[in-house]
């Protein structure tokens, strides 16, 4: 009887439940003397947590972060200029509830990819859905889905994600049609979702990286309102590692 229980509760993709279940088969002498009541609550609670796990699991898939970043493994002895304090708020992600954005800046090899993917992976470990692009891989992919009919599909999909990650901003100068692909995106997320922008540019080269004054003033508008800011600092972290491993 307890093995067509377990595999209607597979079949019913309760898995949680039916993995719960069988370890309290395996064990009996563990959980017989537990009431009912309890026994059930241990099923529901373990269905509750695998459901959980899975559905992080798929976030994280889906966000496509470009490293394994995690919250935990974030260097704050570095003397870059990355204030514990901030971290702490934006980790606590509030800011993605409230649809504000992030701008992280600094040199190249400052820590700005790492810190940024941490904080998508820390909000796909609280069900945030995240996406993490280079720009140029966007502004490509923007491109291909034109030729094939899915724009409009792909930039719905852009304005739902909670977490937008944009890499590398300001490399590489913008068209006159990648300007107007960004201002329909951010136009898009504007107070409806957060968008994390990452460049090696200070944000007052920001405006002439974009190249044309409304769209910039546009685009900027929409980007900065209400935007946290982090701001590194220093000798790139990769140098200093490549050192020690060196000696």
């Amino acid at each position: 009887m307890l093995e067509h229980i377990i595999m209607q509760l597979r079949q019913l993709k309760l898995t949680g439940m039916a993995n719960a279940l069988a370890s309290q088969v395996e064990q009996p002498g563990t959980y017989e003397g537990l009431a009912f009541e309890e026994r059930l609550q241990l099923l529901a609670d373990s269905e509750s947590q695998d459901r959980e796990q899975r559905k992080q699991q798929r976030l994280l898939k889906g966000a496509k972060l470009k490293l394994a970043a995690n919250a935990r493994d974030i260097d704050y002895h570095h003397p870059r200029g990355l204030q514990k304090s901030l971290m702490a708020s934006l980790l606590h992600c509030d800011w993605l509830n409230k649809s504000q954005n992030l701008l992280i800046t600094g040199p190249c090899g400052s820590g700005k990819t790492y810190i940024a993917c941490a904080l998508g992976h820390t909000g796909c470990m609280k069900g945030y859905s995240v996406k993490y692009y280079r720009i140029s891989r966007l502004m490509l992919t923007l491109s291909q889905s034109k030729a094939d009919g899915s724009y409009s599909k792909l930039l719905q999909s852009l304005a739902k994600v909670d977490l937008l990650i944009l890499d590398d901003w300001g490399l590489e100068p913008l068209s006159a049609v990648q300007r107007n692909d960004l201002m329909e995106i951010m136009d898009d997320r504007h107070g409806q979702a957060s968008t994390a922008m990452i460049s090696q540019l200070p944000t007052d080269e920001w405006y002439q990286a974009i190249g044309d004054n409304t769209l910039a003033d546009a685009i900027l508008d929409r980007l900065m309102h209400n935007a946290h800011r982090l701001k590194l600092k220093g000798e790139s972290m990769r140098k200093l590692h490549s050192k020690i491993d060196e000696v």
